[in-house]
């Protein structure tokens, strides 16, 4: 099978609706498809076991699937239908049924439908995977096409639930609809998708998943200013963050703000750190965790250093020789942005930010890992010439 004709899904609409899940069965040549183990003969009694009255039946259906249709995130020509048929029973009550190994990387108790909304997420994110770049996938001639060209029903099956009663099934349909939303195809239902959200934004009290939703639409390209004044803090910031307000500046005002408490950023959400990698989840289309993430935004968006000052000498208890890459080494360089003179003098601003560092003892350990910051703005690696450069003239105020 080598053309996307030739994984063409027996039931499907040719309006691009879901087709009835029974026709999907019954209608697909199963025995000419292939998962990872071989033909896929075995693929429509785990899906119908997936509305099983035994919850055990069903985690071990799903788990099967996945170790075969989408088998380390390779996809093969039965996980097109299989999608589609999973899209198409999303709606059944057994998928209410609520157990704690629907798949083998969250043991959460939580119902199927979200841990089926959450595998078609990761279907739908293969299947974007060179589709921008041209890059080759290293899935089967076909395949990933034909998981392509299900994606419209698949979005429509999934949004429902972005506002379903429970917050389990919420956040697997946001992180499915993201996925989805890669598609050049779908781009034309951001909007509509984020109007969806706007609404769910206004009936939630989780800060992260208030959080999740304003993060994700601000990737999207939407508009996020009207967050600027919600009442948490942490809305506001993240709704600062959307690259849409890169030149507004109550959002850089937002962000400096925030950046002047570094622990209340810090106590917003449970996010790993270097010490416990584990302590929580991380937020999406965030790199690392939200402060660094305000912090490199403030950096990039501030007139002058000086600007950023007040947020740069908040940081300083925080920073370490471990963390320079994500906090005072881009002070720094945002310090010094054309390097530092030798016999010239400090800026008031530079010289209180280096004396802060220089006061900072766990930032002087093990310096080979700082040496390469100093070195990229001409300033010496070694904490006592650092005392010696500020002890020479005052700068001038």
């Amino acid at each position: 099978m080598t053309t996307e004709d030739e994984h063409t899904i027996c039931g499907q609409a040719g309006d691009g609706r879901l087709p009835d899940p029974r026709s999907v069965i019954e209608c697909t040549d199963w025995a000419s498809l292939e998962h990872a183990y071989g033909q896929a003969h075995d693929t429509p009694h785990r899906l119908l076991q997936l509305l099983d009255d035994d919850p055990d039946v069903q985690a071990g259906a799903l788990g099967l699937l996945d170790m075969s249709v989408l088998h380390q995130e390779s996809l093969y020509s039965a996980t097109a239908p299989a999608a589609l048929y999973v899209a198409a029973v999303l709606n059944h009550p057994r998928t209410l049924a609520s157990h704690e190994d629907y798949s083998t990387g969250d043991d959460r108790p939580r119902p199927l439908r979200a841990a089926l909304l959450e595998w078609l997420g990761q279907i739908t994110d293969s299947a974007a995977y060179g589709e921008a770049t041209g890059e080759e996938d290293g899935n089967d001639p076909g395949v990933t096409d034909a998981v392509r060209a299900v994606r419209g029903p698949i979005y429509d099956a999934v949004t429902p639930h972005l506002l379903a009663p429970d917050p389990a099934v919420r956040e697997a349909a946001l992180s499915a609809t993201t996925a989805l939303l890669q598609s050049p195809e779908l781009a034309d239902r951001i909007s509509r998708t984020t109007q969806t959200l706007q609404r769910l934004l206004a009936q939630s009290s989780d800060r992260r998943e208030r959080a999740t939703v304003v993060l994700t639409i601000g990737a999207w390209g939407e508009d996020t200013t009207a967050l600027l004044t919600d009442p948490d803090p942490a809305i506001r910031a993240c709704a600062a963050l959307s690259p849409g307000c890169a030149d507004n500046t109550k959002a850089t005002r937002t962000i400096l703000h925030a950046l002047l408490d570094p622990a209340a950023i810090d106590s917003w959400f449970l996010e790993p750190t270097r010490a416990d990698p584990w302590a929580g989840d991380p937020l999406p289309h965030i790199t690392g965790r939200l402060r660094h993430a305000l912090l490199a935004t403030a950096i990039d968006r501030a007139g002058d250093f000086e600007e950023l000052l007040p947020a740069a000498l908040a940081s300083v208890p925080f920073c370490s020789n471990l963390t320079i890459a994500e906090d005072w080494g881009p002070l720094l360089a945002a310090a010094f942005p054309s390097g530092y003179n030798q016999g010239a003098k400090l800026t008031p601003a530079q010289h209180r930010y280096l004396d802060a560092l220089a006061a900072r003892d766990v930032c002087w350990r093990y310096t080979h890992l700082v040496t390469p910051w100093f070195d990229d703005v001409d300033l010496p690696v070694d904490r006592n010439a650092i005392r010696t450069l500020l002890t020479g003239p005052r700068p001038h105020q």
